[in-house]
C-alpha cells in the first residue's frame, strides 16, 4: 500500500486507477465561437438614394423654409391683427375663447406675427387677467413649436455655418448659459421673438431651460401689453400709463445693453 503522507510536511494523493492505466481523456479546447453573420449592406437603388436625400440636413432645412413661408402666407391672408379692431367671433366665449385664442396666438408667432399686436388683442378681448393667461400660454406654445421645428429641421444644416466670430460668441453664450441668456432676451426685448426662438434652436441650449426662461421672462412684458389692451379705451388712465412705461423702459434698457455689447461680440 502506498503511504500518502510525505516527509515534507505535505500530503500527496494516490493516483486513481484510471490515471495509472492512462485512460483519462482530456476534453479538447474549442475555439471561441464568433458570429459569422455580417451586417446587412446598406440599401441601394433609386428609392434608397431618394430617402437619404430627403433626410439630409439641407432637405430638412428646405422643408422648414417651405413650412414657414406657407404659414406666413396664411397669416397675411387672414390678417389676425384685425382682432384688435373687429373683436372675437361671437360664437366663442369665456374660457373656451381664451384657449382657442392661446392656440391661435402660438401658431401666429411661429409665422412671424409680432407679439405686441397679439398681446394687445388678448387684453382688449379678455381683460387683464384672462388676457394675460391666454397670451402667456400662447407665448410658451409658439416658442416651443418654433424651437422644435428649428431643432429638428434646421440645426444640422445651420450649425456648420456658424463661422463668424460674433455668431460663435452668441452660440456659445446660448449653449453654455441658456437659461440666463434667454431670461435676459425675454425681460429686455430687443431681438424679435421669432428670431430668438430659431437662434436658440440652432444652439445647444436645452429645451427645458428655453421653455422655463421663456415662461418666466415673458410675464412682465406680456402683462403690460395685456393691461394696455384692456385700458385702450381710456389712454389717460393710470393703469394704461404705467403699462406703457413698463413696456418702454425694458425695451430702452435692452437696446442700450445690446449697443454696448456689440463690440464685445464682434471682437470674439
Amino acid at each position: 500500500m502506498l503511504d500518502a503522507t510525505t516527509r515534507s510536511r505535505g500530503t500527496a494523493s494516490a493516483p486513481s486507477s484510471a490515471e495509472a492505466s492512462g485512460l483519462v481523456i482530456t476534453p479538447p479546447v474549442l475555439p471561441p465561437v464568433t458570429s459569422s453573420v455580417a451586417a446587412p449592406p446598406a440599401p441601394r437603388g433609386p428609392l434608397a438614394r431618394c430617402a437619404r436625400l430627403l433626410l439630409s440636413p439641407w432637405a430638412r432645412f428646405g422643408l422648414l423654409l417651405a413650412l414657414l413661408a406657407t404659414a406666413a402666407s396664411v397669416v397675411l391672408m387672414f390678417e389676425p391683427q384685425r382682432l384688435v379692431s373687429d373683436g372675437w367671433p361671437p360664437q366663442f366665449g369665456g374660457g373656451l375663447a381664451a384657449v382657442v385664442f392661446g392656440v391661435a396666438y402660438g401658431l401666429c408667432t411661429v409665422a412671424f406675427v409680432p407679439r405686441p399686436v397679439l398681446n394687445l388683442a388678448a387684453g382688449a378681448l379678455f381683460g387683464s387677467w384672462l388676457g394675460l393667461a391666454a397670451a402667456l400660454g400662447g407665448t410658451v406654445l409658439g416658442a416651443g413649436l418654433a424651437f422644435g421645428l428649428g431643432r429638428l429641421l434646421g440645426q444640422d444644416a445651420l450649425r456648420p455655418l456658424l463661422r463668424a466670430g460674433w455668431l460663435r460668441s452668441a452660440d456659445g453664450q446660448l449653449s453654455r448659459h441658456g437659461f440666463r441668456s434667454m431670461m435676459a432676451l425675454r425681460l429686455f426685448p430687443g431681438v424679435p421673438f421669432w428670431a430668438a426662438n430659431y437662434c436658440a434652436s440652432v444652439s445647444r441650449m436645452r429645451a427645458s431651460s428655453f421653455l422655463l426662461a421663456t415662461a418666466l421672462g415673458s410675464i412682465p412684458n406680456t402683462a403690460a401689453y395685456a393691461v394696455a389692451g384692456s385700458q385702450a379705451s381710456s389712454p389717460t388712465s393710470p393703469a394704461f400709463l404705467v403699462s406703457v412705461a413698463v413696456i418702454a423702459v425694458p425695451a430702452m434698457v435692452g437696446t442700450v445693453f445690446a449697443w454696448r455689447k456689440r463690440h464685445h461680440l464682434r471682437g470674439r
